[in-house]
């Protein structure tokens, strides 16, 4: 297995709040809010149906992914397995920025440029459902059978036509247990006075917002726009009492190992990491629930190599590959059949729960709403007056 580094960072993974603070409502308008027309569910199935794939050489072609989210060892192996060359380009440090980068060309029905990228799951609901997707031939990705049946049949992309998980990771609870003293299970420890001002909150709305729904014993999958402005209300009510050192992306994670806030709500990839440089951070699945988020795999619309994009589709669904993917970004693989070979290959991997999450970890996993792209401007104004974005 490759030496592990540290993985990618997940700052943005969400719409930012600076940039919905700083008039994000017309990237939104482009992306349907006003009046462009969503494609209907018929008309999206009528697409997939009818989509032909032929085999061809790959050529060259383009692999958009966040920074330090693949093994490039892997990229090499597949252009000698496969031939042509994949231009792989670290492009995708937020949904929204990455989106402003092609926006343009989306809205005018030309090529972006790119024949493969990886994004969140919100972010590939909304291109879906604008048509800025090219439908996945399935003939030529038979690994997507490997695919875990949790992740098969989102309400946004249904059967998968449009799309297929990368990686996944869980919003849970991040603490220092020197600074503790006990084990924190439960959300609400969060908004404990004990630990007034000395704790983290994520800015990213799905994530807070769904983590405050699973600790009001609500599932936060079927959450209504009301209920998360709602749950964005009690974050508000905690902050302006003091609890909250700050909001925060993935930056949670400097004052953690510095020892400035006792416990973060944080991401579990994130924690992989810390553990390894300090023993005394943990993290915790939180008893009430957790929000799963996933990236995705999608083909932009009008994509000029779609063969070579679905290729490589196939490829990272080999679990021999997902398995050398998943001990290199430390995030939850979405391929079935890997543990088994990571417990042979590298155990500590294979034993690590934050990875690995038990079965009754995963029952409680709760992914995203499905969110019209008004909801979700409404949505994000509402916690960047929260957060002071």
């Amino acid at each position: 297995m490759p030496e592990r580094i540290t993985r990618r960072r997940l700052i943005g993974r969400g719409a930012t709040l600076a940039a919905v603070a700083s008039g994000l409502s017309g990237a939104l308008a482009a992306c349907g809010i006003e009046g462009t027309n969503e494609q209907s569910l018929a008309e999206l199935k009528r697409q997939a149906d009818a989509v032909d794939h032929p085999r061809v050489e790959l050529g060259d072609w383009t692999f958009a992914n966040w920074p330090l989210y693949m093994d490039k060892a892997l990229t090499k192996e597949f252009d000698r397995r496969f031939g042509g060359r994949v231009k792989y380009v670290e492009e995708v440090n937020d949904n929204n920025d990455f989106f402003g980068k092609v926006r343009q060309q989306l809205a005018a029905g030309q090529p972006t440029g790119r024949d493969l990228a990886v994004l969140s799951d919100w972010m590939v609901a909304r291109r879906i459902r604008n048509g800025w997707v090219v439908p996945i031939d399935r003939r030529n990705v038979p690994n997507a059978r490997n695919l875990e049946t949790g992740l098969a049949n989102p309400d946004w992309d249904p059967q998968r036509r449009f799309s297929l998980p990368y990686q996944s990771g869980a919003v849970g609870i991040g603490y220092d247990i020197e600074q503790t003293g006990r084990e924190l299970r439960s959300l609400r420890d969060l908004f404990d006075p004990e630990w007034k001002g000395r704790v983290t909150f994520l800015a990213e709305p799905y994530d807070a917002a769904g983590s405050v729904l699973a600790m009001q014993g609500k599932d936060s999958t079927k959450a209504t726009l009301d209920d998360e402005l709602e749950a964005i209300e009690f974050i508000g009510a905690a902050n302006d009492k003091g609890q909250f050192r700050r909001f925060t992306g993935n930056d949670y994670t400097t004052d953690l190992a510095k020892g400035n806030i006792v416990a973060a709500l944080a991401y579990s990839g994130d924690m992989v990491q810390l553990q390894s440089d300090n023993p005394n951070l943990r993290f915790s699945y939180a008893e009430e629930g957790a929000v799963l988020f996933t990236d995705n795999l999608l083909m932009p619309a009008k994509a000029g190599n779609p063969y070579a994009a679905e290729v490589m589709m196939n490829y990272l669904y080999d679990p021999q590959v997902a398995a050398r993917l998943c001990a290199y970004v430390n995030y939850i693989s979405p391929v079935r059949g890997i543990r088994e070979i990571l417990e042979r290959e590298d155990p500590e991997i294979a034993q690590n729960p934050l990875i690995f999450p038990p079965e009754e970890v995963r029952a409680t996993l709760q992914p995203y709403p499905f969110f019209t792209a008004r909801e979700e401007q409404t949505m994000n104004e509402a916690m960047a007056k929260v957060a002071g974005a």
